[in-house]
């Protein structure tokens, strides 16, 4: 810490000098934006309270306070990284005892969800309005996100050489950092690092595409790139298409449903994916796990009912 942190000194103090030493320069720039976020809250609910005095009531009230105008996993968000800051706190001895044991995570109820994906029959319209051009623009951006599931980053880092057209597959092994604007970055986590599976027409367009433009450059990134932009565009076909407005990331959830509702393995999906576990896969798409296990059930009664 800069300084002897004691404990009369304000926890909020505390809080960003525990960030400060422990979180920057060793978590992605996103996330430490959510801490400092956190901090900023603090700053707000709970400037001048004290190491000492900051008892379960007093943690309690600021997780509730928070909860005002947050949604319960939001909250939950908040909860989480201050715990780590806190236990920190207890084993230096600044905090008697750990506040938040046995706190309870309150907020609001959560906003009706838009829908998040599109449906085969969906998708095949959608894509029946892209203007696929000889060359590279945000339509075929959104062909290949909607064929390979690709979160919006790993898609801008795309370069000639990931395509490996004998083989039928397209390498991840990489982000483009659209938000800073600083370049290539390191893939969300290490199982995001993966080979993707193309089918032959996606092989042949970009074959074509591809041809004379610079091996190692991004395919899509022609000066700054914001995510908006593309959202806007894929807000457009969808309503030409006349099916729900989604999201560049709904593509990726479009993607994944179509796999899992065509009986693709949750292992396989989440290994396309990128996700770090097949827990993740599951939690994302519990609904359409939950749809399939009743499609199952009816199937063994079925065979079941059969077997007089």
């Amino acid at each position: 810490m800069t300084g002897i942190s004691r404990r009369t000194d304000a926890f909020c103090d505390y809080y960003r000098q525990w960030i400060s030493v422990y979180k920057e320069g060793g978590v992605r720039k996103v996330t430490l934006k959510k801490y400092l976020l956190t901090h900023g809250w603090l700053e707000k609910l709970i400037p001048g309270l004290a190491m000492r005095d900051f008892d379960r009531m007093a943690y309690q009230q600021l997780l509730n306070a928070y909860a005002e105008t947050h949604e319960r996993q939001t909250v939950m968000d908040f909860h989480h990284q201050l715990k780590g800051a806190i236990l920190d706190a207890v084993d230096e001895g600044l905090m008697d005892r750990d506040p938040t044991r046995k706190a309870i995570v309150k907020g609001k109820a959560p906003r009706e969800k838009k829908k998040q994906y599109l449906n085969q029959f969906e998708l095949h319209k959608l894509l029946s309005t892209l203007d696929l051009t000889p060359r590279i623009t945000w339509d075929w951006m959104i062909l290949l996100i909607a064929k390979t599931g690709l979160r919006f980053s790993e898609a801008l880092a795309v370069t000639p050489k990931d395509f490996d057209f004998a083989h039928q597959v397209l390498s991840v092994d990489k982000t483009w950092d659209y938000k800073e604007g600083t370049g290539f970055l390191p893939t969300k986590n290490r199982s995001s690092v993966r080979k993707v599976a193309i089918d032959w027409q996606l092989i042949v367009q970009f074959s074509e595409l591809v041809k004379g433009l610079p091996k190692d450059q991004p395919i899509f990134v022609h000066g700054r790139v914001y995510n908006s932009t593309v959202n806007s565009l894929l807000a457009r076909h969808c309503v030409e298409a006349g099916v729900p407005v989604i999201s560049v990331h709904g593509l990726r959830h479009t993607h994944a449903s179509l796999l899992l509702f065509a009986g693709v393995s949750i292992a396989s999906v989440a290994r396309r994916l990128g996700h770090s576990s097949m827990n993740t896969t599951q939690k994302t798409y519990l609904h359409i796990i939950q749809e399939l296990e009743n499609k199952d059930v009816d199937l063994v009664m079925r065979s079941l009912s059969g077997l007089m």
